[in-house]
């Protein structure tokens, strides 16, 4: 193993420096805002994910504060573990130095990881379980030790903490699993006692959420009803052809899991990441859910392209190549290495009443810190009475999180939101004398207002549309119960 840590550190090495240059710029995510808001309040569960992001959120908190390069640390990190990983797969599955500098190379060169080990989401997570899962199953195959069927437990009721998604993962295992032995790993009493590590994990969990009413049914039905149905389901499969050789790749290393003879012993993850393919695919799922499965196919891949040319290994290189160098300008997509000016001239935007359409995921980290400055100014605005009766309503989670965590140096108080775990924070002070809304539209706040005055509409060049053009009001002498109001919005809150 010695002579491959060379390989290993230098390819983690240049995975670090790319996401560390991409975790300066721009600003946080409107995710990002939602994960860093929940960490303050610690749980079990929140309406829209298990724990684990909020436990990881508090821990960035006490070493980093709030600084951007540090929260983006943690994603960055599990995208490194997730190389390293890879490259132990491929090691495990018989490969050498040419297959872990090809499977290595596989996670250098597959553009979503960019995007999913900066933002500070469970994704990144996600992904590291799913391959460390993988890992500990090969690793058991190889030795028949007990104790990777125990580490197999415990990363996936980790995993279940961090993301629900990895329930399909291990039903493809689960199927996959018969094929291996022809299924007599289910007679091997120490993989029930790995269940058992699984369940004692995730009990905090379910008893959070059956105290809750199970939210998790109502996040997943409005998921299903804004996002899910609206996504064609030829799209999740043409979304894994935008990435041809790494695609490739993954499928010379599903075959050889399938029908080679040197790999045969592995044929259950081939079947397992068959299984979680079509699943995903049935249920009309997002294409990246699926990711999570091209590491252990990225790895079986790479051995099996170094046995190929066993006798001719610079092709192994020139492979690697041809895999890597396609990606190497598109990366300043996925992750923003380049500063926003720079950003603009490599994307070719045209100024549109002097604003720019950014892509989605970089159009949501601008704008946040501009609301905060405004609210703070109408905040200082006030009397000293005032300030201390004074409530911050923001319309969705993206306002809220930045009134909450950029609004931390600003030391306004906390926000309240209708949308989502900020609804279950509570309504605040209900006898406030000033309610600030930010982002609330002219109807909602005259519903529940006598008087409300317009400030300023809120405008940023490079915001996403839906925060471009948002008002900020001053609104004073509720018409309505707050109380009944808030309770009566539970029904809409991931609206």
């Amino acid at each position: 193993m010695k002579k491959y840590v060379s390989i290993i550190l230098t390819l983690s090495l240049v995975k670090l420096i790319i996401q560390w240059l991409g975790n300066r710029n721009y600003g946080f995510h409107r995710d990002e805002l939602l994960h860093l808001s929940v960490s303050e309040h610690l749980s079990w569960g929140y309406m829209e994910f298990p724990p684990f992001i909020a436990f990881v959120g508090k821990i960035s908190y006490w070493l980093f504060d709030y600084s951007l390069l540090g929260v983006r640390l943690f994603p960055t990190l599990a995208g490194v573990g997730i190389l390293i990983v890879c490259c132990l797969i491929a090691k495990e599955l018989g490969g050498k130095a040419k297959a872990i500098f090809l499977a290595g190379i596989c996670i250098l060169a597959f553009l979503p990881f960019y995007r999913n080990h900066t933002l500070f989401q469970p994704v990144a997570f996600d992904q590291l379980f799913w391959t460390l899962g993988f890992y500990f199953i090969i690793k058991f195959m190889n030795s028949q030790h007990k104790k990777f069927l125990i580490l197999f437990g415990i990363t996936l009721g980790l995993g279940l903490m961090n993301k629900y998604t990895i329930i399909v993962w291990a039903f493809g295992v689960f199927i996959g699993l018969f094929f291996y032995q022809k299924g007599n790993l289910f007679k091997n009493k120490w993989l029930y006692i790995a269940a058992l590590f699984t369940f004692l994990i995730l009990l905090p969990n379910i008893f959070w959420q059956a105290q809750n009413d199970f939210p998790i049914l109502k996040h997943l039905q409005a998921l299903k009803d804004h996002q899910l149905d609206d996504i064609h389901p030829m799209d999740f499969g043409l979304e894994q052809l935008e990435y041809p050789f790494t695609l490739l790749i993954s499928l010379v290393g599903l075959v050889a899991l399938l029908v080679d003879k040197n790999l045969k012993k592995y044929k259950a993850i081939g079947v397992a990441t068959i299984v979680i393919f079509g699943t995903m695919w049935f249920l009309n799922s997002k294409a990246y859910y699926v990711f999570a499965i091209y590491p252990v196919l990225f790895a079986s891949g790479a051995v099996k392209i170094e046995a190929l040319f066993l006798k001719k290994p610079v092709w192994v290189y020139v492979i690697a190549l041809i895999t890597l160098a396609p990606s190497v300008f598109f990366i300043p997509e996925l992750t923003p290495i380049l500063p926003i000016e720079k950003y603009v001239t490599y994307a070719q935007l045209e100024s549109e009443n002097g604003r720019f359409e950014l892509k989605g995921d970089y159009a949501d980290m601008f704008g946040w810190e501009t609301q905060v400055q405004l609210v703070d100014s109408v905040y200082q605005s006030l009397s000293v009475q005032e300030k201390n009766n004074c409530v911050l309503w923001a319309e969705n989670y993206g306002e809220a999180g930045a009134l909450k965590i950029i609004g931390k140096k600003y030391k306004l108080p906390n926000p309240i939101s209708r949308h989502g775990s900020f609804w279950t924070w509570g309504f605040g002070n209900k006898n406030a004398d000033v309610w600030i809304s930010l982002g609330n539209e002219k109807e909602s706040v005259e519903s529940v207002f006598e008087e409300v005055e317009l400030v300023k509409i809120i405008t940023h060049k490079y915001a996403i549309g839906e925060e471009n053009g948002i008002p900020l009001y001053i609104c004073r002498k509720p018409k309505v119960d707050i109380e009944k109001w808030w309770k009566d919005y539970e029904d809409h809150i991931f609206d």
